[in-house]
């Protein structure tokens, strides 16, 4: 027997995938302040525009829901987060520590979706959500890969 469908649920998941994204765009925005690396930078800058578009997709599914006041502002972890990693790179300046703390945001992005993606969902969000893990995942791989360069280049 199929699992139904709850719609208070799907705003529920959506909402915390928003938050989500709202983390990962206020996170590579003002991580992008602390690189070195130009190509970096600007691949920050892009995922920060990247989630915010991501965002825009699910908030039009909630309107379409008849939620049109979405006002999600992120997580308090995810400031304490940033905080953190703000306080931690202005000690440290190395674009290494950057990706580290911005791998780690990724991890918590990656769960969101994973999370999300178990729940019952119509098939367009499923589809949504489908296409936009494989984004993150994409960019956690970028990250990690990045990072791990930087530290095999320091031994």
């Amino acid at each position: 027997m199929a699992e139904s469908i709850n719609n208070e649920e799907v705003i529920k998941v959506l909402k915390s995938v928003i938050n989500s994204l709202e983390d990962g765009q206020k996170g590579f925005s003002d991580l992008a302040e602390h690189l070195k690396d130009e190509h970096l930078r600007a691949f920050f800058l892009a995922e920060s525009l990247k989630r915010a578009s991501f965002r825009g997709d699910l908030e039009t599914e909630l309107h379409h829901a008849g939620i049109h006041d979405v006002k999600e502002t992120g997580t308090v972890a995810a400031a304490l987060h940033r905080a953190w990693g703000d306080l931690k790179l202005k000690v440290t300046e190395s674009d290494h520590e950057v990706l580290v703390t911005a791998e780690q945001g990724e991890d918590v992005a990656k769960k969101a979706y994973k999370d999300a993606l178990e729940q019952p969902l119509p098939m367009n969000i499923k589809e949504i959500l489908t296409t936009q893990q494989a984004h993150i995942v994409a960019s956690h791989n970028f990250v990690r890969d990045h990072r791990n360069a930087l530290a095999g280049a320091s031994k």
